[in-house]
């Protein structure tokens, strides 16, 4: 059973049961999370509050800390001495993650076993002796990957993941307004947008986006997740009823640096940022279910529970494969409760938690897309709209001057007039920079430096629109 961020820090003597409180009977009367009560209270500093959502894994002690079974770490460990050939115990507390003291128990049991031997050491310490496979070691081994062939680092227990998720919640993060302005400096958002967009992003609660397409839904979901601070710690594998199902994948996620020094921490969690991953019209409701791969015999984690701790952004959302409303069917639950149930191929179920800032992104109008009960479930819905003449400019300027052109005010002038206000075509906040583009690219090709003049802004008006 998960525990409060309350009790947990009266239990760790960060704040006193009186602090906890009081900052409760503000929270009643005022809104907002635990944290930021305690903080406004003084009771807490903010950096100690965000250094206990950042506490790393403790390093296990005793095999019973691992959340496994010593006969299982063993078989691990065979699969990797079976690839490594004459190895020593540091090469294979490398590949394992797991400390010395639990390794040497591990690779005691292979040698009663005769599945490893010494082959020699170059000290009288264990640390210096080289092993090898003995032959019986190669058929248990082999037999081994006929189960699974996963070989990597050891999994850790579904509670020990559960648990740390919870600790680095996506719900404990605190967002300033001040932070969200320097964020979305780059971008031309309405004052209005951003002032709503706030609120949102501190609540950690679910946000719909919504208008015509090409004018910065997925560059403002992108950007929201630039607001996540620090890293969290995330596990290579998780072992659930005796399956291995990885987690850990480079393509989304970006490993850092550990802040604590070898042998303090668990090093079968790595530290990576704040997962964002994007989803878009490849998504089905099979990439939200575990995959099992017939031929490795082990699960690939689906895209949930990558981003967990993180955001998930639904771009293009509509635009997929499958029904939308079956796929909103499929995120009640989540949406719900904060916990997913996944199936493994035996058919048995388990809990797992569900912690993402998801976001929904669309240029389909909600109600041709949802029903009542999953906007309801959607605390915060924001319509990203055509851009005003202002912005439209100011989004020009920006392009012009990151590409290095000059930005020729009577040049825009033309350009509204002759083709926008003639044609009635709608200011896209996309198409500076495609049509800057097209500028750059013809300037290249030609040999000539790249200029916003009335001739290179009709060209590329004619090559990039249907109306002329």
């Amino acid at each position: 059973m998960k525990k409060p961020l309350g009790e947990r820090l009266v239990e760790e003597d960060v704040i006193t049961q009186q602090q906890l409180d009081a900052a409760l009977q503000r929270q009643r009367s005022r809104g907002g999370r635990l944290g930021q009560n305690l903080c406004a209270l003084g009771f807490l500093e903010e950096k100690k509050l965000q250094a206990t959502f950042r506490k790393p894994p403790d390093c296990p002690q005793t095999v019973e800390d691992t959340g496994l079974d010593l006969f299982f770490i063993a078989d691990l460990v065979l699969k990797h001495t079976l690839f490594l050939g004459d190895f020593t115990l540091a090469e294979l507390i490398d590949r394992v993650k797991l400390p010395a003291h639990i390794m040497d128990q591990a690779v005691e049991e292979l040698r009663r076993e005769h599945f490893i031997k010494v082959k020699g050491a170059s000290l009288y310490s264990k640390s210096s002796y080289q092993y090898s496979i003995t032959e019986p070691g190669i058929r248990r081994a082999s037999a081994l990957l006929d189960v699974s062939r996963y070989v990597g680092p050891a999994p850790v227990s579904l509670d020990d993941y559960r648990d740390m998720v919870d600790l680095q919640t996506v719900r404990s993060l605190l967002v300033s307004q001040e932070r969200v302005q320097q964020v979305f400096s780059h971008l031309v958002v309405s004052d209005r947008l951003l002032h709503r967009l706030g609120p949102a992003l501190s609540s950690g609660k679910e946000i719909f986006l919504y208008g015509p397409p090409g004018n910065g839904k997925t560059s403002i979901a992108e950007t929201i997740a630039e607001l996540m601070p620090g890293g969290i710690y995330m596990p290579y594998a998780l072992l659930v009823r005796g399956e291995i199902i990885n987690i850990y994948d480079p393509v989304n996620h970006h490993a850092m640096d550990m802040e604590n020094g070898s042998g303090t921490y668990d090093e079968r969690w790595l530290q990576v940022r704040r997962p964002v991953v994007i989803a878009g019209g490849e998504l089905t409701l099979r990439t939200l279910d575990l995959d099992f791969n017939p031929i490795t015999k082990y699960y690939e984690a689906p895209l949930q529970v990558k981003s967990n701790n993180g955001v998930f952004i639904i771009d293009d959302f509509g635009r997929q494969h499958v029904d939308p409303q079956l796929l909103l069917n499929r995120w009640m639950v989540p949406l719900d409760r904060r916990i997913d149930f996944l199936t493994l191929h035996t058919g048995m179920k388990f809990e797992i938690p569900f912690d993402n800032l998801v976001i929904f992104s669309t240029n389909i109008e909600p109600h041709e897309l949802v029903d009542e009960a999953f906007l309801r479930r959607i605390h915060y819905k924001f319509k990203v709209d055509y851009p005003t003449v202002e912005q439209f400019e100011n989004i020009f300027r920006q392009v012009c001057q990151c590409n290095g052109i000059v930005f020729d005010e009577s040049v825009f002038t033309y350009l509204m007039d002759q083709f926008y206000r003639r044609l009635d075509i709608p200011y896209s906040a996309c198409h500076p920079q495609d049509m800057v583009e097209h500028i750059l690219a013809d300037a290249s090709y030609h040999g000539y430096p790249p200029e916003m003049t009335r001739e290179s802004i009709a060209a590329a008006w004619e090559d990039y629109f249907v109306r002329i």
